[in-house]
């Protein structure tokens, strides 16, 4: 028998329109060892546990579940650091979403064969492509048009979307124990990456091997940016994470927090449709950066938000 090499971590709530592709992708690998598949369950109330339970009686040895009867994650239970790392057998972490896939057939081999002959290397990512929640290709996630090895400043810099999260691979070992600011964090991509990027060297390969859905029915994204409130508390509160990895890694890279943190400053004034802040020097290349539709948007909201009721009433019939 092959060498559990990998394991696939996977949480999923309420996907059951998505979760047999996620599956499915997995099960696709060609490799020269062998795999686990870790889901976690969060008591969703569609049909996602079951469409699990259906693919656990087909593959017992390689899908391993945890079915939750009461939702962790609205308790603040970070799922991953709680429920599936933990459980980890392989020497490697390959971290995919419910809702999320993989493309390529390849993938896992392709990454283990990079981090087996770079055992420095704490963080391996690719390429990705964003699709809307019905396949619609939007854009790649791809931060180098070439394969590159990506510092600790830039990871900050880049934020949580600087990979997509069903790319990354890392040893199990690093996140058997996780600090604190991965704990208190309100997401789980961005702190993990830095913590991780501290740990070793972070490459990625410029070849893409998954998918992510953006704005799927039920998930984060969905939940935040479509509601104003809820997206300004998320800004403040990756202000406060970032300030917390200021000081965990004692100043060190405290150009890079800043700048990060100002993205966020700067996305609470577009979310209170203050142009002045906005418009300021302290946020003008953030503003410039902004597409000509964008910027008509917030116009708009500030001063016309009567005109965008009457589009969206207008859109929904």
């Amino acid at each position: 028998m092959s060498q559990l090499m990998v394991s696939i971590c996977c949480a999923a709530y309420n996907h059951e329109e998505y979760i047999a592709a996620a599956l499915d992708g997995f099960l696709m690998q060609k490799a020269d060892f062998s795999y686990e598949i870790l889901v976690h369950d969060d008591a969703s109330t569609d049909n996602t546990a079951k469409i699990i339970k259906e693919y656990e009686q087909n593959y017992p040895d390689i899908i391993k579940p945890i079915y939750q009867t009461e939702n962790q994650y609205s308790k603040k239970v970070k799922i991953s650091s709680a429920y599936n790392f933990p459980r980890a057998k392989g020497k490697y972490i390959a971290w995919c979403e419910g809702d999320d896939y993989w493309t390529d057939p390849l993938k896992l081999q392709t990454q283990v064969d990079y981090m087996e002959a770079h055992p420095e290397c704490s963080l391996c990512a690719h390429a990705a492509e964003q699709r809307t929640a019905d396949g619609k290709l939007l854009q790649y996630i791809r931060p180098s048009m070439h394969d590159k090895s990506f510092s600790v400043a830039e990871i900050i810099e880049g934020g949580g979307g600087l990979f997509a999260t069903n790319s990354l691979m890392f040893p199990a070992a690093l996140v058997q124990e996780v600090p604190d600011f991965y704990i208190d964090a309100p997401v789980g991509d961005a702190p993990l990456m830095i913590y991780l990027a501290l740990q070793g060297d972070v490459y990625y390969i410029d070849r893409c091997m998954s998918a992510y859905r953006f704005m799927a029915e039920g998930s984060w994204s969905k939940k935040t940016y479509n509601n104003d409130a809820k997206h300004m508390e998320h800004a403040a509160r990756m202000i406060a994470m970032y300030q917390e990895i200021d000081e965990y890694t004692e100043h060190r890279y405290a150009a890079a927090i800043h700048e990060i943190a100002l993205f966020y400053e700067f996305m609470i004034w577009r979310l209170k449709r203050d142009l002045k802040q906005i418009r300021s020097d302290k946020y003008r290349r953030f503003y410039n950066e902004l597409t000509g539709k964008e910027k008509a948007g917030i116009f708009i909201k500030a001063y016309f938000p009567f005109l965008l009721k009457l589009w969206r009433k207008i859109k929904g019939k």
